[in-house]
């Protein structure tokens, strides 16, 4: 289930990983979906759908902390028991970034 999912069933609040890199958005989301604005929040995820899907596509916190580095707010420390990102997520994940708008120009 996710955190729209659960905002629109009742919950007051989530912990959320895509909020870690989309602070913005996921803010937006979480007050569209508390304040009942459905179809804003539908909206909103919709856009945020393919980061969801990245940020999990090898085991958490790996993809997140890459994508932190990516935007320039971490530095590239990975310690075992993590590994680094798959270069063939690096460039998923990096393109969702620029599309977002997210990365430091």
């Amino acid at each position: 289930i996710s955190a729209l999912e659960w905002l629109l069933n009742g919950a007051k609040g989530v912990i959320s990983v895509t909020a870690n890199v989309a602070a913005n958005a996921m803010a937006m989301l979480c007050e569209a979906a508390l304040n009942h604005d459905k179809s804003r929040s539908l909206a909103i995820n919709k856009t945020l759908k393919s980061l969801h899907e990245q940020l999990f596509i090898e085991s958490n916190p790996i993809p997140v902390k890459w994508a932190l580095y990516k935007m320039g707010l971490i530095e590239n420390d990975i310690r075992l028991p993590l590994t680094p990102l798959t270069q063939a997520y690096q460039t998923n994940i990096e393109q969702i970034l620029l599309k977002l708008d997210l990365l430091k120009h």
